[in-house]
């Protein structure tokens, strides 16, 4: 049997969130305050690819703070991405910690297809 599922992502899992970055190619996720352009954020800091300023995420709440100034400082399809990938690994590990197991499909709309067989 077969279900389309749609996932509001907070990021509560700091193994998923360096999951996501190990699986996008970018620097592992730190910790700390950082400015995001006349602001400051608190927690962990994640560079995506061409933007100025990092993402902040509060794991506790699962918010995402960052400034990309509507796009000029960085591009939402980098955002949009990140988010899938954080999506993906943190079901990947929950299925997991169940004795499932998942395998992937990258579909050409660029949307991806997890299949979880239940042990």
């Amino acid at each position: 049997m077969s279900h389309i599922v749609r996932i509001h992502t907070q990021l509560r899992d700091a193994t998923a969130i360096s999951a996501a970055c190990h699986r996008l190619s970018l620097p592992q996720p730190t910790s700390g305050t950082v400015t995001l352009f006349t602001a400051e954020a608190t927690g962990t800091i994640v560079q995506l690819p061409g933007w100025q300023f990092p993402l902040v995420i509060d794991t506790e709440s699962g918010d995402v703070q960052f400034d990309n100034f509507n796009g000029t400082w960085g591009k939402q399809e980098y955002l949009d991405r990140f988010l899938q990938s954080y999506a993906v690994e943190k079901t990947k590990l929950e299925a997991r910690k169940k004795g499932n197991t998942v395998s992937e499909q990258v579909l050409t709309d660029g949307s991806i297809k997890l299949t979880i067989q239940v042990a």
